[in-house]
């Protein structure tokens, strides 16, 4: 019993392991194996500010480029939500701005939010 404890304990950390270091794997999986996971194909993580104004992550009203002139230490935008920027991107063909829109919009209404700002909640009290 405790064997297989030690087992399943040794199986999910080395799980976790391989989520967290993804970026270091995926570089080293052959061809043939990405194809079996789509995925895997288009994953290509944007760390910096710079990496992410080449890709297309920057516009007149969110602009990238003025922070890399600045100087900006930080390490770059949300890796997440920079991956759902761009699959919005790819899937509706819209522009960096349209596609952070969609974004908003889509995250909004999941919290129950309509675009402009008011609760969908029947029972919400939004003014007094």
């Amino acid at each position: 019993m405790l064997f297989w404890l030690s087992v399943f304990a040794l199986s999910a950390l080395l799980v976790m392991l391989m989520f967290r270091y993804r970026t270091t794997f995926v570089s080293h999986v052959p061809n043939p194996i990405k194809s079996l996971f789509p995925s895997l194909r288009h994953y290509a993580p944007l760390s910096t500010f710079e990496d992410q104004a080449n890709a297309g992550l920057t516009s007149s009203t969110f602009d990238i480029e003025a922070n890399i002139r600045d100087g900006d230490t930080r390490a770059g935008l949300d890796e997440r939500s920079t991956q759902e920027i761009m699959s919005i991107m790819r899937r509706d063909r819209v522009t960096f701005d349209q596609a952070r829109l969609i974004r908003q919009n889509e995250y909004l209404a999941a919290n129950g939010i309509d675009p402009s700002g008011m609760p969908l909640d029947a029972k919400a009290v939004t003014r007094l």
